[in-house]
C-alpha cells in the first residue's frame, strides 16, 4: 500500500464534500495558500518530462516602510534513474541529466532558490554498509563534478542552488562527510555545511560512511534571503533547528531520504513545528521511490535480510512561520514544488508572538552548560525534599 498511495491531499479531495474539505484543510494546514499559476507551455513540458509540478503562494501582510521581499523557492524530489547495479559514472550522468531537465523547468517557473534531496546524485546506499562501489560517488564539495554542473545551472538560470552530496575531503585525509553545498546565482560556491546528527536506527547505519559534521550551524547570505540547511535526521533535534534561527536564517531547507515505515507520521509535523518555533520558512524535501540493491542486508533488528530500504515517500512541502503550509507533492513520482513567499512574514510573526524576546537564552545556556558535565545530576524534586527553591 505504501508504494501505491499517492497523497493525503488527493485522498481528502476524493472523499470529502467541498465544505468539509475546506474546514479540514484549515485545521491541518492553517491559512490557505494561493495557487501559483504557470503557463500552458510550462505545464505541457513538465507533463512531457513526467514531473509533477505544483505551485503556491504564501503571503505576508502589507507594511508601510518595507517593500515585499518576494522569493520563489523550488523543492525537487526524484527517483534514481538507473539500476543500482549500473556503473557509477553512468548512474551519476543519468541523474545529472534528469535533474537538469527539472532545473530548466524551475527556471521557467521563475525559481530563485532551489534545493535537491539528500545525496541527490546517487542511490541512498547507506543501508548496505558496503563501501564499494558506493564511496566512489563521493566527491569534492568545492570542485567535484556535481558541484561544477550545479555552478553551470546556477549561473545560467540566475538561481541559488543547495546541493546535498557525499563529500570526500581530500585535503583532510580523504574523510567522507554528508554535506550540503550552497552555490550562488553568480555560479560561485558560497560555502557548505555538514550533517550534524547521524542516524543509527533501523537500516539507517550511516556512521559506517561518515560521522557527525564539524561546521556548526552556518547561515548563508544570498541575493534571495538568508539560507540554512538542516540535513535529514537533524530535523529530529530541536536545537539543530534552533541554532539556525539564532543565526538569523529566513529559509531552512531539510534535504532528506526517509521511508514510510520509519518516519512518515513525523514528516508532516516536524518541519511545521520548526517553522513556527523559529519564525522562518522550512522546505522539507524527501526522495521518492524504492531502491533495490544487489546484496541483501540486515540491521540487527531481527527482521529477515532484504534488498531495499522500503518506500521513500516524497511528500515534499513548504511550512511557513505563521503555521500555514503548502500541500505536499506526491508520494510516488518525481516532482517540483514552487512556492512564492514573502520573507517579510518572518519578522511579522516574530513581532506578533514574541518568541525571541521571551526565549530566555541565558537560562538555557546555564542549564545546558551544567547538563554536559560528567557529574551532572538531573534537577528532580521529590516529595519531602527540603530547600526546593534553592
Amino acid at each position: 500500500m505504501a508504494g501505491k498511495f499517492e497523497s493525503i491531499e488527493k485522498c481528502l479531495e476524493k472523499n470529502l464534500p467541498e465544505d468539509e474539505l475546506k474546514e479540514v484543510k484549515r485545521i491541518l494546514y492553517g491559512k490557505p495558500c494561493s495557487i501559483l499559476e504557470f503557463s500552458q507551455d510550462i505545464t505541457e513540458e513538465s507533463n512531457a518530462k513526467k514531473v509533477e509540478l505544483a505551485g503556491y503562494k504564501i503571503h505576508a501582510g502589507p507594511e508601510q516602510l518595507r517593500k515585499p521581499r518576494t522569493v520563489r523557492i523550488g523543492a525537487v524530489q526524484h527517483k534514481i534513474v538507473l539500476s543500482t547495479t549500473a556503473p557509477v559514472a553512468e548512474q551519476l550522468e543519468a541523474i545529472h541529466s534528469r535533474i537538469g531537465e527539472i532545473v530548466k523547468i524551475a527556471s521557467q517557473c521563475g525559481v530563485n532558490v532551489i534545493c535537491f534531496q539528500e545525496a541527490w546524485n546517487m542511490p541512498f546506499c547507506f543501508c548496505t554498509r558496503e563501501k564499494y562501489p558506493w564511496v566512489e560517488f563521493a566527491q569534492s564539495a568545492e570542485d567535484g563534478p556535481t558541484t561544477k554542473i550545479c555552478q553551470q545551472w546556477a549561473k545560467q538560470y540566475n538561481m541559488v542552488i543547495v546541493s546535498s552530496i557525499l563529500e570526500r575531503e581530500e585535503s583532510h585525509r580523504d574523510v567522507l562527510w554528508n554535506t550540503s553545498v550552497v552555490i550562488s546565482n553568480t555560479g560561485n560556491v558560497i560555502g557548505k555545511t555538514r550533517k550534524n546528527h547521524i542516524p543509527r536506527v533501523g537500516d539507517f547505519n550511516e556512521s559506517t560512511y561518515y560521522m557527525e559534521g564539524n561546521l556548526g550551524h552556518p547561515v548563508f547570505e544570498t541575493q534571495f534571503g538568508r539560507i540554512g540547511i538542516n540535513i535529514c535526521y537533524g530535523r529530529h533535534h530541536p536545537l539543530n533547528w534552533y541554532m539556525l534561527g539564532v543565526n538569523q536564517a529566513e529559509i531552512v531547507f531539510n534535504p532528506s531520504a526517509t521511508v514510510g515505515d520509519l518516519s512518515e507520521p513525523m514528516w508532516p509535523i516536524e518541519a511545521r513545528c520548526a517553522a513556527i518555533a523559529n519564525n522562518y520558512f522550512v522546505v522539507g524535501i524527501n526522495r521518492v521511490g524504492t531502491e533495490t540493491f544487489e546484496n541483501e542486508f540486515t540491521s540487527g533488528d531481527g527482521k529477515p535480510a532484504h534488498n531495499d530500504f522500503g518506500h521513500f515517500y516524497g511528500s515534499s512541502y513548504v511550512a511557513a512561520p505563521d503555521a500555514s503550509r503548502t500541500p505536499g507533492l506526491s508520494r510516488l513520482s518525481d516532482g517540483l514544488l514552487v512556492t512564492e513567499v514573502d520573507l517579510n512574514l518572518c519578522r511579522q510573526v516574530k513581532d506578533k508572538w514574541g518568541f525571541q524576546a521571551t526565549s530566555r537564552l541565558d537560562m538555557y545556556a546555564e542549564e545546558l552548560s551544567n547538563a554536559v558535565k560528567p557529574d551532572y545530576k538531573p534537577h528532580v524534586i521529590r516529595e519531602g525534599d527540603k530547600n526546593q527553591g534553592q
